[in-house]
């Protein structure tokens, strides 16, 4: 017998549980950020060489595993709905299936890391840059198997609404990293200076550190026991497979376009210069940390969408998706207002070089631009799987994000239009690649609302299939 769960009278009361868990989540999405924050710190102290070959190598990384991970976090309404549904069991068996996945996905990524050569040449990265960055992303590969299986546990956790646990762990690791990445990098204590390798080493051991915790917690608390996830692991069973690939796989390749749309902007700028590749590093990991904040309420509303959901409470998760959204893109405006005002001064805690810090400084203008939209459009991208829509996020992200904001962005920078800036001297500059992004971001965002808005609406006005 499937239990059925009734919802409050009113969506306020959902308003507690999506800032708790948002909360939490962030806090652990951010202990992440300083992971990469760290790095690109300490590179910046080694050197501009150090923080150019980071920005490529972490360009690349991210946007294979980030291709990977969605596919696994795409997993997460399914589990949300059948914990609404009250069918733990099913859910519990559902996670193991998911290993298999998890296992090709990290067959997939180590291979491509461990082959980057001829997308170093076909983006024409600096000679001076490639040795650097293929023993950074060779390190990597085998720190990905670990990322990718704490994935899962981070997904399950967040489809039970009990993200504790990974913020923890999240946080704890930071203690961790930091300090293996300034003595890895820059050597000290009998350690010779590694360079950008040893931010990798620093990842490498912070994964696995994470994992087996992750494992310890599984085996010994409470909230996983009605999953009976220890079971024996079955056989890969053919539907299931099925069902987790035709909402993964749509759901990786939109989050592979959306990210390579993003990090493709540095290999191709690194060809600029140490200084503009250092700048656009900068930039980046503004845009990526700010973009922890809608990423959290993103995760905790599709929690409770899916929920709902699996409940059988359609109308009531469309609620969910109007006060979801509503927070998202306020949060949004403010903190790009934020980001307007202290440009210069955020720029300046990243390089003591002025160069750096003033194309750093114009390009966090058109972060903040691109923020407002990518706030409304992730919240979206999200809380569309729980209506088990992916396909047209991903045609609309190639075509938008691909096309208008990476395509356009390339032309106005090597074409016959090209922009320059005088802080690079009257050369070429990463600006156009940043204004284009933003303004396909900003498309993308009114897009995305659009089908977020109906089909909510559609499922609110279908009756229930099922009976309690």
């Amino acid at each position: 017998m499937t239990v059925q769960h009734s919802p409050p009278t009113s969506v306020s009361a959902e308003l507690p549980t999506i800032t708790r868990h948002a909360g939490t989540v962030l806090a652990g999405q951010l202990a992440v950020m300083a992971f990469g924050v760290t790095d690109t710190l300490v590179a910046g102290r080694s050197g501009e060489g150090a923080l150019a070959a980071l920005s490529v190598g972490s360009a690349i990384f991210i946007s294979i595993y980030v291709a990977l991970m969605g596919v696994l976090q795409a997993l997460m309404p399914v589990w949300a709905q059948q914990r609404g549904a009250g069918q733990l069991l099913a859910l519990g068996q559902s996670v193991r299936q998911s290993l298999y996945l998890c296992l090709l996905a990290s067959v997939i990524g180590m291979a491509l890391l461990l082959s980057p050569a001829p997308l170093l040449r076909w983006t024409e990265i600096p000679a001076a840059l490639r040795a650097d960055v293929e023993t950074y992303l060779a390190i990597l590969a085998f720190a990905l198997p670990a990322a990718l299986l704490f994935r899962i546990y981070s997904t399950l956790n967040q489809a039970l609404g009990k993200p504790q646990l990974v913020t923890w762990l999240q946080v704890g690791s930071m203690f961790v990293k930091i300090p293996l990445s300034i003595w890895f990098t820059l050597g000290g204590w009998g350690l010779p200076a590694q360079g950008v390798a040893g931010c990798a080493w620093a990842t490498l051991v912070v994964n696995y550190t994470m994992l087996g915790l992750a494992w310890w917690l599984v085996k010994t608390q409470d909230i996983y026991t009605p999953l009976q996830l220890w079971r024996a692991l079955e056989r890969p069973h053919g539907p299931t497979l099925r069902g987790f690939v035709q909402l993964g796989v749509p759901a990786g390749l939109a989050i592979m376009v959306e990210v390579t749309s993003f990090t493709l902007m540095a290999l191709f700028i690194a060809r600029q210069g140490t200084t503009a590749a250092a700048a656009h590093q900068i930039a980046s990991n503004v845009a990526a940390l700010l973009y922890m904040v809608p990423l959290s309420l993103a995760i905790a509303s599709s929690t409770r969408v899916g929920y709902w959901l699996g409940a059988g409470h359609a109308r009531y998760a469309r609620k969910v998706v109007h006060m979801g959204f509503s927070l998202s893109a306020l949060t949004g405006i403010a903190l790009a207002a934020i980001l307007f005002i202290a440009k210069e001064g955020i720029a300046s805690l990243y390089s003591s070089s002025t160069a750096v810090t003033g194309v750093a400084a114009g390009l966090l203008l058109w972060v903040a631009a691109y923020h407002v939209a990518d706030a409304s459009q992730t919240f979206c991208v999200f809380v569309l799987r729980c209506y088990r829509i992916t396909v047209a996020p991903l045609v609309v992200y190639s075509v938008l994000l691909w096309g208008l904001g990476l395509g356009g962005g390339y032309l106005l920078a090597y074409g016959p239009w090209q922009i320059t800036t005088a802080e690079l001297g009257a050369q070429v500059s990463p600006t156009p690649f940043w204004a284009c992004s933003a303004l396909a971001l900003l498309v993308t965002a009114v897009a995305f609302v659009l089908m977020l808005s109906r089909a909510a609406a559609k499922a609110a006005d279908t009756p229930p299939s099922r009976s309690a």
